[in-house]
């Protein structure tokens, strides 16, 4: 997935806006696309910017509840393992 100049991709802007919709749009093509469940796990969750944050951190830290809700739903039809998160969301 394309990535900006400092390593951000559109799921990782979406998220840390607060564009809810933007994601779900994001996620529709996604499975349109019919992308790898290890392709979305680790463009989704997993990818940092260039500064160490995940898509999930800037979401909270900007108090985007809704993100988070709609990104955890998502890592549990992922199966994103919870010490996956751990390790890699903050």
């Amino acid at each position: 997935m394309s990535k900006d100049d400092v390593d951000q991709t559109a799921w990782y802007i979406a998220a840390r806006e607060g564009h809810v919709k933007v994601l779900e749009k994001l996620w529709y093509w996604a499975k349109e696309l019919q992308l790898k469940p290890e392709e979305l796990r680790n463009e989704v969750w997993l990818s940092k910017d260039k500064y160490g944050q995940t898509a999930c951190y800037k979401a909270e830290g900007r108090g985007h509840v809704e993100v988070i809700e709609k990104l955890w739903d998502w890592a549990k039809d992922l199966q994103v393992k919870p010490e996956a998160l751990r390790n890699e969301v903050y």
